[in-house]
């Protein structure tokens, strides 16, 4: 009796049989710890998150390419300098829609301006100066 207290694990291992149960309960674990592991540190994401980053970044190149034109359309108008000190003077939250009814923010083609492309061309000619 004694002897069996003190069976080695080697012993132990070699007599040891996994039940279906809980082969399966292991297997759920397992996936579950992947899951989680994977979404939280390995940067997984889902569908929806991936075509809202794909949007995202897609927006910014877009704009990226249209702030430098809006630019250039306000470097082409007539008294820029006291436009761009009418632009400094104005509020915050109403420096696009002043960008806006300059018409820079309209892109050759169009019929009426961008209000995000007047958001970028406000950050671009703000930071130049």
């Amino acid at each position: 009796m004694e002897q069996d207290r003190k069976m080695s694990l080697r012993r132990r291992w070699d007599g040891f049989q996994v039940t279906k149960t809980a082969a399966a309960w292991s297997w759920i674990a397992v996936a579950a710890a992947t899951m989680i592991v994977g979404f939280a540190w390995g940067g997984w994401v889902t569908g929806g998150t991936a075509q809202a980053m794909g949007e995202k970044m897609a927006l910014d190149a877009v704009l990226t390419r249209l702030g430098p034109i809006c630019v250039t359309q306000f470097q082409q108008a007539p008294g820029k300098e006291q436009k761009l000190q009418a632009l400094e003077k104005t509020d915050s939250w109403q420096r696009s829609e002043y960008i806006e009814k300059q018409g820079w923010a309209t892109m050759p083609g169009e019929e009426k301006p961008d209000s995000k492309v007047a958001a970028e061309c406000e950050r671009l000619l703000l930071v130049k100066k």
